[in-house]
């Protein structure tokens, strides 16, 4: 296997450096790429965090991933990215410093903007070597999203994946225009998106879920065998719950807004699942439920503008897929 001009042989550990940029200071900048390959020949498996730089709780699962030694496997390649987004990640800030979500610019060029430069080498100097894909991710700014798995159901061998990995909800979602995980099933890899926690936050149950998911799909494509591993990191799994639609619930007044119902749980229409108030002491409503479902996420800012998205639920679930 060569990869970065760089030839792994079976069962060698290699760290690489993607170096296509410096910072402004001139200062070199690269993104550690670590390899662990088996001895014997397998499928590769890339775990990928941080395409957000702001996203960290990604980063965290993929960290672990490795300071454990889960990422050694018997058979097959184990690839894995902690931070893409170096750049963001450095400035705890969503976005590269053009300004550009790298997540939305694949498959990238060479003479477009840094973003979009990025976004090429590691679609053209990564991506072809793998078969199967982790992208962690959380939930943007002060939303925190219940660990899922997100993917086009129509894809039955990856949807038997996201079953593999373990997560209470399965969301049905269409591949997002020039993301990571449109381009790489353009090229047919499988990939499993996974959500949870929300930015610039670790979560220790989001943490323990994703370690979870990622030692679940290890064992099951046979890499390693991972059942001790797997006792060890368990987490209770509930039989998966498909999403086909959800909505969210939207803030009637502006105010502080205080969330009464613990994320994940089964609702009901017309349950209450908080309440708005001006700081003032003057009024105090309660948001409530427009219709039965789960919720899965919610949003943590402690304001909230009339308008604001405050919490997301489920319309349209499925048990038996």
């Amino acid at each position: 296997m060569e990869i970065l001009n760089n030839y792994i042989a079976p069962g060698e550990s290699k760290v690489l450096y993607l170096d296509i940029a410096k910072l402004h200071t001139g200062t070199n900048f690269a993104v550690p790429i670590i390899i662990e390959r088996g001895l014997e020949d397998g499928p590769v498996l890339l775990l990928s965090a941080g395409i957000h730089g702001d996203e960290t709780n990604g980063v965290e699962i993929v960290r672990q991933l490795i300071a454990h030694g889960y990422n050694k496997p018997e058979r097959g390649t184990v690839i894995c990215i902690p931070v893409i987004n170096m750049f963001g990640f450095l400035n705890q800030k969503r976005e590269f410093p053009d300004g550009r979500d790298l997540n939305r610019l694949f498959p990238g060029s060479t003479n477009g903007s840094l973003a979009s430069r990025f976004a090429y080498h590691i679609l053209h100097d990564i991506a072809p070597h793998i078969d199967y894909c982790i992208d962690y991710h959380t939930g943007g700014a002060a939303r925190f999203n219940y660990a899922q798995i997100r993917l086009d159901i129509s894809r039955k061998d990856t949807l038997e994946l996201a079953k593999v990995f373990g997560t209470k909800f399965i969301i049905d979602a269409k591949d997002r225009d020039k993301s990571f995980r449109e381009a790489l099933t353009k090229m047919g890899k499988h990939v499993l998106l996974f959500e949870g926690g929300k930015s610039l936050n670790l979560d220790r149950i989001v943490t323990k879920i994703g370690i979870q998911g990622a030692l679940r799909l290890m064992h099951h494509l046979n890499m390693r065998n991972l059942s001790k591993e797997m006792t060890t990191n368990s987490y209770p799994i509930e039989p998966p719950i498909l999403v086909k639609d959800s909505t969210w619930i939207r803030a009637k007044e502006s105010g502080m807004f205080r969330s009464t119902r613990k994320i994940g749980s089964k609702i009901n229409k017309g349950d209450v699942l908080g309440t708005i108030s001006d700081p003032f002491g003057q009024f105090e409503v309660e948001v409530k439920s427009t219709h039965d479902g789960y919720i899965i996420c919610s949003n943590h800012s402690p304001i909230a503008y009339e308008g604001d998205a405050v919490v997301h639920i489920t319309r349209v679930t499925r048990l038996d897929f």
